[in-house]
C-alpha cells in the first residue's frame, strides 16, 4: 500500500507556503548564490549586497515560491555574510527562504535571524553531517533538504538510494524527533551528458520514495542538463517527467520563462491548477507585461 503523502509547511513572518504532492509544483529561486558568478563573489567581498535586491526581484517576477540562499565566498566570514543575506532578503520580500550551507556555523546564523520556518539545505546519509546540522534542524523547527548518499558515494542504483533514504528518515525521526513531513529528499538528479540511463534511475528513485515514504522531494533541476547544448529545453523537458514520478519541488532559476511555464503546463494536466486558474492568471500577466512594453 502506498504510503500517505505529506505536506512540508514553510513560512516566513507573513506567508506561509505547503510543499505537496497535492499541491502546486514549488519553485525554489537559486540565483542568490555566489557559485560560479566571479562578479558577485567580489561585490559581496566588498560589502556590497546590491547584486541581491536585483535578484530577488527577477526570481520573484518569475514566479519563485521559495528564495534559496547561499553566501559560500570564499575568503569571507560565511556565517556574518548569510545571515545579513536572510536579513536583506525578509526586508525585500515575504517569500519563505531556503538557507543554504555547508558550514554549520553559517547554517545557525542565518537561522537564528530567520524570521519563519526555514527549509535547510541540506545534509547527506553521513552520520557526522547528520550529527551536526539535525540538531539545529530540531532547535529552530526547520524542515531540511536531505540527498542519499554517503561516505564511499553518490550510488548509481536505484535499491542504495532508497535504502539511505529510509536511514535518514529513520535517524531523523527516532533519534531528532524530526517530523517525517519535515525531510524533503533530493532523489539526485544527475547529468544526463554523463550517462544516459542516469535519469531512468533517478525517476525509478522518485516512484519509490513517493511510494513508500511519502516524503516530498527537490533536486537541484539544472543539474540534469549540465554540459549539453539547449539546456532550457532539455530542463522544461524533465521537470515534467521528473513531476509524474513524485517531485514536488526543484532548485532551479525562476527567470527561464520556457521552464517555468513548462512546470505550470504540468501543474495543470496533473490535476494541481483547480480550473487552471494559475494558468489563466499566469497567461493573462504575461500578455499585460507585453503589451506594456510594447
Amino acid at each position: 500500500m502506498a504510503a500517505e503523502p505529506l505536506r512540508t509547511v514553510l513560512r516566513s513572518a507573513t506567508r506561509e507556503h505547503v510543499i505537496g504532492h497535492e499541491n502546486r509544483f514549488t519553485l525554489i529561486g537559486e540565483r542568490i548564490n555566489p557559485t560560479g558568478r566571479r562578479i558577485f563573489q567580489e561585490q559581496l567581498r566588498a560589502g556590497d549586497f546590491s547584486a541581491i535586491e536585483r535578484d530577488v526581484k527577477a526570481q520573484v517576477e518569475g514566479g519563485a515560491d521559495v528564495l534559496d540562499i547561499n553566501m559560500g565566498v570564499p575568503l569571507t566570514d560565511e556565517p556574518e555574510l548569510l545571515a545579513k543575506a536572510v536579513q536583506m532578503v525578509q526586508e525585500l520580500c515575504d517569500l519563505p527562504i531556503c538557507i543554504d550551507s555547508s558550514v554549520v556555523e553559517a547554517l545557525e546564523a542565518g537561522l537564528a535571524v530567520y524570521q519563519g520556518r526555514a527549509l535547510v539545505n541540506s545534509i547527506t546519509a553521513e552520520d557526522d553531517r547528520m550529527a551536526a546540522i539535525l540538531p539545529l534542524v530540531k532547535k529552530y523547527d526547520a524542515a531540511i533538504i536531505a540527498l542519499p548518499n554517503d561516505h564511499d558515494e553518490i550510488p548509481m542504483e536505484a535499491d542504495k538510494r532508497v535504502d539511505l533514504t529510509a536511514k535518514i528518515i529513520r535517524v531523523a525521526t527516532e533519534e531528532y524527533g524530526i517530523a517525517q513531513a519535515d525531510i524533503v529528499i533530493d532523489p539526485l538528479a544527475m547529468p544526463i551528458g554523463a550517462d544516459a540511463g542516469t535519469t531512468l534511475v533517478t525517476f525509478e528513485v522518485m516512484r519509490r520514495i513517493r511510494d513508500e515514504f511519502g516524503v516530498n522531494m527537490t533536486c537541484g533541476a539544472s543539474n540534469v542538463s549540465f554540459g549539453m547544448p539547449g539546456r532550457h529545453t532539455l530542463n522544461g523537458t524533465w521537470l515534467p517527467m521528473a513531476m509524474t514520478s513524485g517531485l514536488t519541488s526543484a532548485i532551479m532559476d525562476a527567470r527561464t520563462p520556457h521552464v517555468v511555464e513548462a512546470v505550470k503546463a504540468a501543474d495543470l494536466f496533473l490535476g494541481h491548477d483547480d480550473w487552471g486558474s494559475a494558468w489563466i492568471a499566469a497567461h493573462r500577466a504575461k500578455l499585460a507585461a507585453e503589451a506594456a512594453s510594447a
